[in-house]
Formats: C-alpha cells, sequence, structure tokens
C-alpha cells in the first residue's frame, strides 16, 4: 500500500502594516488654533469705555474698567462695550433740523400751557449710560423710553406754568425742574442712564396766533422801558433834589453864621464906642461924623458953593444932560 503525500501550502508571515506618523505640520497648525482659542478670551477696554462679560446668557461680570483682561473663550464667554461716556440725545417734540436731507423747519410737538395756550416746543434731551447691564437689559428701547419720561414731565410741567413764563422769564426752571423729575422716573425703571441736560430748543406760539403773541411781546417790552425810564429819572432826580436841598440848608447855615457875626461885631464895636463916648463926647462925636462922611461921600455928586458967592443953577442941567449922554453911548 503505497502512501499518498499531499502537499501542504506554504504559511508566509504576517507582518504588521506600519502606520504613518503624524506630520509635524499638522501639529503646529492644531497648537496655533488652540492658541488662538485661548487668546479669543482676552479683550481690551479703551478709556472710554466698560465691558460686561456674559457666560452662557447670564452676566458674570458686571463693569470691566479699562485695561486688559482675560475670560473664557468663546462661546463660553462673550464680551459686550459700551461707551459709558458718550453723550446720547434724543429729541422730543419733531426732529432737528438736517440741511442734507432737506429737513429745514421740522414740527414741533404741541403742549398745553397752563393759562390754557398752545404751545410748539421742541426739547432736546442728552444722557449717558450710568450702568451697563441696565441700560443692555433691563429695556429694549432704552432711548424710547428716555423720550418718553422727559415728554411726560415736561407736558406735566409746561400744563402748570403759563405761557408768558415759560416763553420768557420761566424757561430755565422748566428745563431744570424736568431734569430732576425725569431723571427720579428713569431711576425707578432702572434702565442705567443718567440725563446730563434738557434744552428747550424752541418754544413758539402756533402760526395762527405768532402776531398776536408778537403784539403782546412788543407791549409788554414797551412798558417795560417806560417803566424802568421813570425809575431811572426818578433815580436820578431824588438825588439831584437831596444834593441842592443840601446846599441850600449850607447856605442858609453859612448865611445865619456871616449875619450873627457881624451883628456880634457891630454889637461889640457900639459898646466900644459907646464907651468912648461917655469918656469924651465931643470928640467921639466929631470923630463918628468924619468917619460916616468918608464911607457917604465917596459915593455921592458933590458941589461945593460959596456961602457968599453966586449959584449959577445952570450948571446943575449941564451936568445932568451930559451924565445922561454918557450913559447912552456906554449903552450902545
Amino acid at each position: 500500500m503505497s502512501t499518498l503525500l499531499v502537499p501542504q501550502p506554504e504559511i508566509s508571515e504576517v507582518k504588521e502594516v506600519p502606520r504613518s506618523p503624524v506630520r509635524p505640520g499638522k501639529r503646529h497648525l492644531w497648537l496655533w488654533l488652540a492658541g488662538l482659542w485661548l487668546l479669543s478670551g482676552v479683550f481690551i477696554v479703551s478709556p472710554d469705555q466698560q465691558a460686561l462679560v456674559i457666560r452662557f446668557g447670564a452676566v458674570v461680570a458686571p463693569r470691566v474698567l479699562p485695561g486688559i483682561h482675560a475670560t473664557l473663550p468663546w462661546p463660553i464667554d462673550s464680551v459686550r462695550k459700551l461707551k459709558v461716556h458718550q453723550l446720547r440725545r434724543t429729541v422730543i417734540g419733531g426732529d432737528l433740523a438736517d440741511s442734507v436731507l432737506g429737513r429745514l423747519q421740522p414740527i414741533s410737538a404741541e403742549f398745553l400751557s397752563g393759562d390754557e395756550n398752545l404751545l410748539n416746543v421742541r426739547v432736546v434731551a442728552q444722557y449717558a449710560v450710568s450702568e451697563p447691564r441696565d441700560f443692555l437689559f433691563q429695556a429694549e428701547d432704552v432711548d424710547g423710553l428716555v423720550r418718553a419720561a422727559v415728554e411726560s414731565e415736561l407736558a406735566h410741567r409746561i400744563a402748570h406754568t403759563p405761557v408768558d413764563d415759560i416763553l420768557t422769564t420761566e424757561k430755565t426752571t422748566v428745563q431744570n425742574e424736568v431734569l430732576q423729575t425725569a431723571q427720579r422716573a428713569l431711576n425707578g425703571y432702572h434702565v442705567g442712564v443718567v440725563l446730563s441736560s434738557v434744552n428747550i430748543e424752541k418754544s413758539t406760539p402756533p402760526a395762527e396766533a405768532a402776531d398776536a403773541f408778537r403784539n403782546v411781546a412788543s407791549a409788554r417790552a414797551d412798558a417795560i422801558r417806560i417803566v424802568n425810564q421813570a425809575e431811572g429819572y426818578a433815580n436820578s432826580l431824588i438825588p439831584r433834589a437831596r444834593g441842592e436841598g443840601a446846599q441850600m440848608i449850607e447856605q442858609a447855615q453859612a448865611y445865619r453864621k456871616s449875619k450873627v457875626n457881624r451883628a456880634s461885631g457891630d454889637a461889640t464895636r457900639f459898646n466900644e464906642i459907646a464907651a468912648e463916648y461917655a469918656k469924651a463926647p465931643r470928640v467921639t462925636a466929631t470923630r463918628a461924623y468924619l468917619e460916616a462922611m468918608e464911607q457917604i461921600l465917596p459915593q455921592i455928586k458933590k458941589m461945593i458953593v460959596d456961602s457968599h458967592g453966586d449959584l449959577d443953577l445952570t450948571i446943575i442941567g449941564r451936568d445932568t444932560r451930559s451924565d445922561t449922554t454918557k450913559g447912552e453911548m456906554a449903552t450902545r
């Protein structure tokens, strides 16, 4: 019996296929991407800004001051920045004039004054952000809320003020009171804004009554001018009268003093003459007579005639005519 030999297949060795190594370029790329992702959490806040950090919709840092800061990378954290020092402006009662858009005379809102007169008023309010978190999340339209608060307080204040006061002397008072009351209302809403100014840019009567208002204003200005003139005249007249009165009193006192002094001097001189007359009556009388003649004779026209001579009376007439002619020539 023969043996059948079956050929066995050759078993080859199984070798593992080596894995291709990671390329260095891809590894660096992943490192760069990871670094950029981490750097997305670094942010800079400029000096005129403040920032909020929001993590999955919740505010975790409500007020981040200027500088360089770091937080968790996006999309874990997100940053919102606000210019807190920037003044924002809203207009109540129409829009501001804009020559570019051709809006030269924008309409104004009408308000009813305390004495039931209509006024066209346009107000510009300026405000800034005080609390960034409240400003972003407490109200959907902060500008509209500020405008509504100022308009409400403005209507309330104008309704309690006469129209003449609003157009003239009480304008600044109305602005200050509206600013204060509107700020209190906004604080109650917690919208995170602070009013900087409320300025009444325009306050005019309706066009139909503009002429009447101008006439009233002109008459009031004339009345004020006349009153001022009268007060000025009175203020100038009273000091002048007082000065003249004081001058007259001083003159009267000086005149009285001079008369009293002269009378005292005459009385003293008379007493001295009386004493001398008692000592030597004849000599004193002759001396008094001569002194009197010294004062009288130089003031009168004299004509001396001898007691035994004849007197030519025609010389009296000639002297009179000569004096009259000299007087007429001096007048001419």
